[in-house]
């Protein structure tokens, strides 16, 4: 019975399956020969019509190839069409968190298109529910390879609001590890941006050089990294016993680190290939983009800001500003391992002119009393207790404060509504107006120098995204 049941199954299925049209599938590799005698040839199905066409077309055009007729002659055949990769962010130049879209042609960059904001913290906004106290160490995490140099950004606005001043001890102090931070910064940017094209040996020396300043930090305010030494009214505490002759001494033995590193880079033949002419910037284009710090003094335009609005103690000091001609990427080289000796000027000017005296203003309402102090008076204590607990109220009043920090224009647009927190703080950083100028300056470029332009436009996310 089920035998008998199978079988009509079989001869039900029969005739629909002879009565289907078989469709044949012809592809590129094995055309149908056209004009072959006593050879059938199959029904091709409509979808497949035009495949066959431009295939048996194309072979017969092969057949009978002449030099001067060029073969699909048509638009859309000989249309050449970019197209788009993602740089990063897992690309070791874009160190994690860096996503550029760029728009291709073989290996030409037509257009670009980054993609910020994988570390984006809010910063700006997390600083509004803060005391002015316990906004400064969100600085340090901003650039944070240019530390120091951050606070004094922040320090700077707020005191301009409080309008107190500095002593002078401060001021020198604050100079002083001004560009210490500055070699620090330099160091990380020239030696990572000679790995990432290519040459490791600088960078491991550079690190030794970091090492030492890092230790400089960690003795000055106990930590390596996020300092949170220079605060509004001068810094944390005093210089310890015997740092400053240490500094001078590191810093008479630099000057023959850097010829070192120049010895391998500046006069190398790879390297010169790879940074002469590219990501070249004129004086009217850096201007027009924004750009700051190395990347507008590589371009002929000879501002700093120490120099044309000194802060701290920099109108005290005797430096140089060094200016490029060019405005490619080696005269951004150049101009940051002519910065670390100018650096080295300012340093050495410091430890020699150092002024004795206070480090920071005497007003226990703004900085908090000494500790043996607190010990002995209630007043102190009580000064102390409101300064970590409910802050300090900053008369109301918006200010915005701008220094040269390693990488450019630093600046910070306070505004206070006479409470203890800010009710606005805006940071502008130069690595934003920075990388917002990568499509002017890559385009044209092949892929090989997007890496070497952004390593000479030194940039760190933390004050990119914010």
């Amino acid at each position: 019975m089920l035998r008998t049941a199978a079988a009509r199954a079989v001869r039900a299925v029969r005739p629909r399956l002879s009565a289907r049209t078989m469709a044949t599938t012809v592809l590129p590799q094995d055309p149908i020969p056209s004009g072959a005698l006593g050879q059938k040839v199959p029904h091709v199905d409509e979808s497949h019509q035009d495949l066959l066409f431009r295939t048996s077309h194309m072979v017969e055009d092969l057949e009978t190839f002449d030099e001067d007729s060029p073969i699909n002659t048509s638009d859309a055949n000989t249309r050449i069409r970019a197209f788009t990769i993602n740089f990063g962010p897992q690309h070791p130049a874009a160190h994690g968190v860096l996503r550029l879209i760029l728009e291709l042609s073989g290996e030409e960059i037509i257009r670009s298109d980054p993609h910020v904001g994988l570390l984006h913290r809010g910063t700006e906004k997390l600083i509004e529910y803060k005391t002015y106290m316990q906004a400064l160490p969100y600085f340090d995490r901003l650039d944070y390879v240019s530390m120091m140099t951050n606070e004094q950004v922040f320090s700077l606005a707020v005191e301009k609001l409080l309008n107190v001043e500095v002593p002078l001890r401060g001021k020198y102090i604050r100079t002083m590890f001004g560009e210490i931070t500055r070699v620090l910064n330099h160091l990380m940017s020239v030696c990572s941006h000679a790995m990432d094209v290519g040459a490791l040996t600088p960078f491991l020396w550079g690190f030794e050089e970091r090492e030492k300043l890092m230790e400089f930090y960690e003795r000055v305010s106990g930590a390596r990294l996020h300092a949170a030494y220079v605060r509004p009214g001068g810094v944390s505490q005093d210089l310890p016993a015997g740092l400053l002759d240490d500094i001078y001494m590191w810093a008479t033995q630099f000057g023959d680190r850097l010829d070192e590193i120049e010895e391998l880079l500046t006069d190398n033949r790879i390297w010169k290939l790879r940074t002469v002419n590219i990501g070249t910037v004129t004086a009217q284009d850096a201007l027009n983009l924004g750009l700051s710090g190395p990347m507008l003094r590589g371009s002929g335009i000879p501002f700093d800001i120490r120099k044309n609005a000194p802060y701290d103690a920099y109108d005290k000091v005797d430096f140089d500003v060094p200016v490029g001609m060019n405005g490619d990427c080696y005269d951004r080289y150049l101009i940051r391992m002519a910065e670390f000796r100018q650096s080295l000027r300012i340093i050495e000017q410091c430890c020699n002119d150092m002024p004795a005296g206070a480090v920071k203003v005497e007003d226990f309402k703004i900085n908090s009393p000494p500790r043996n102090l607190m010990k002995e008076d209630m007043e102190a204590l009580i000064h102390h207790f409101l300064l970590y607990t409910k802050g300090y109220s900053v008369p109301p009043g918006e200010t915005y404060t701008a220094i040269e920090a390693p990488k450019g224009e630093m600046g910070v647009y306070v505004v206070s509504d006479g409470s203890e927190r800010p009710y606005k703080c805006k940071i502008r950083a130069p690595g934003f107006a920075h990388l917002g100028a990568f499509d002017h300056i890559a385009r044209g470029h092949f892929l090989p120098d997007a890496v070497a332009i952004i390593g000479t436009m030194d940039l760190v996310f933390g004050e990119v995204d914010r």
